[in-house]
C-alpha cells in the first residue's frame, strides 16, 4: 500500500478496542504496567513468566510474523525477572529472554529482530539444563541496540550508548559509546557534553502528545471514504 486509505473514525475506533484489549489481556500479564501503553497489534506481544515490569508510556510495534517476546524462566537455579524503565520502544521481533535478571533502565530503543538473553541455556560439559550459564544484564538509560544486534549474559551497556545492526555484545560498554561488530569493539565515542534529546521528551505533557497524534491522523485521512478503503482493500491497483 502506497498510503493510508482508511477513514480516520476507522482507526480511532481500532485504536479504542486495542486499548480495551491492553487492559484486558495484556496488562494482567505483567507483574506492572504504567500509564499510557502505546502498543501496535497487542494481541500478538507474547509474555510468559512472571517477574516482567515495564514502566510508563512503553511504545511496543509487535505484529503476527515478528511479534516482540518477553520471557523469564523460573524453576530450580532459575529465577528470570525482567524489568524495562518508562519511555522504551520495543520493534517487531524484539526477543528479551531472563533466567537470571534484565534490567532495562528509561528511553531505551530496540530495533527490529534485537536479541538479549542472560544465559547460554547450556553448560559447555551439563547440556541436559541451564546451570551456572546465567548472569545478569544491565542496560542504563537511553541505551540504543539496533537491528538483529544481540546482547549476552553478564553484559552493562552504559548511558546513551549505541549497539550497532547486527554487533554481538559479549562484553561490557562503556557509557557514551557507539559499538559495533562481533564481538563488539567501540568504533565511536559520544561527547558527555552535547544535549541529548531523548524520548522522553515526546511525553512531557502526555495528554497532549496523543491529541498531536489524533490531529496528524485526521489531517492525514481527511478525504478518506470507507467505500474507498473497502475497494483499496478488495480491489487494489498500483495507485494505492
Amino acid at each position: 500500500m502506497r498510503r493510508e486509505h482508511r477513514p480516520f473514525w476507522v482507526k480511532y475506533w481500532i485504536s479504542k478496542y486495542q486499548g480495551w484489549w491492553i487492559e484486558r489481556f495484556l496488562r494482567p500479564q505483567f507483574d506492572a504496567m504504567g500509564t499510557t501503553p502505546a502498543i501496535l497489534q497487542p494481541q500478538t506481544v507474547e509474555v510468559f513468566g512472571r517477574q516482567i515490569k515495564i514502566g510508563d508510556y512503553p511504545h511496543i510495534i509487535s505484529s503476527k510474523y515478528k511479534p516482540v517476546r518477553l520471557t523469564t524462566w523460573s524453576g530450580k537455579n532459575l529465577d528470570g525477572r525482567i524489568t524495562i524503565g518508562s519511555y522504551c520502544l520495543l520493534s517487531p521481533g524484539t526477543t528479551i529472554t531472563s533466567a537470571a535478571s534484565i534490567e532495562i533502565g528509561d528511553n531505551c530503543m530496540f530495533a527490529a529482530d534485537c536479541y538479549i538473553a542472560d544465559s547460554d541455556w547450556h553448560g559447555l560439559y551439563n547440556r541436559l539444563r541451564p546451570f551456572r550459564c546465567s548472569k545478569p544484564i544491565v542496560l542504563e538509560d537511553n541505551v540504543w541496540i539496533g537491528h538483529g544486534a544481540k546482547v549476552g549474559k553478564g553484559v552493562t551497556i552504559g548511558e546513551n550508548s549505541v549497539v550497532a545492526a547486527g554487533a554481538v555484545v559479549v562484553k561490557d560498554v562503556p557509557a557514551n559509546s557507539v559499538v559495533g561488530g562481533n564481538p563488539a569493539k567501540i568504533i565511536k565515542t559520544l561527547d558527555p557534553k552535547r544535549r541529548m534529546l531523548k524520548r522522553e521528551l515526546m511525553f512531557t505533557d502526555g495528554e497532549h502528545y496523543v491529541q498531536n497524534q489524533q490531529d496528524l491522523d485526521r489531517y492525514v485521512m481527511h478525504g478518506n471514504s470507507f467505500w474507498g478503503w473497502l475497494r483499496s482493500v478488495f480491489m487494489r491497483t498500483n495507485k494505492d
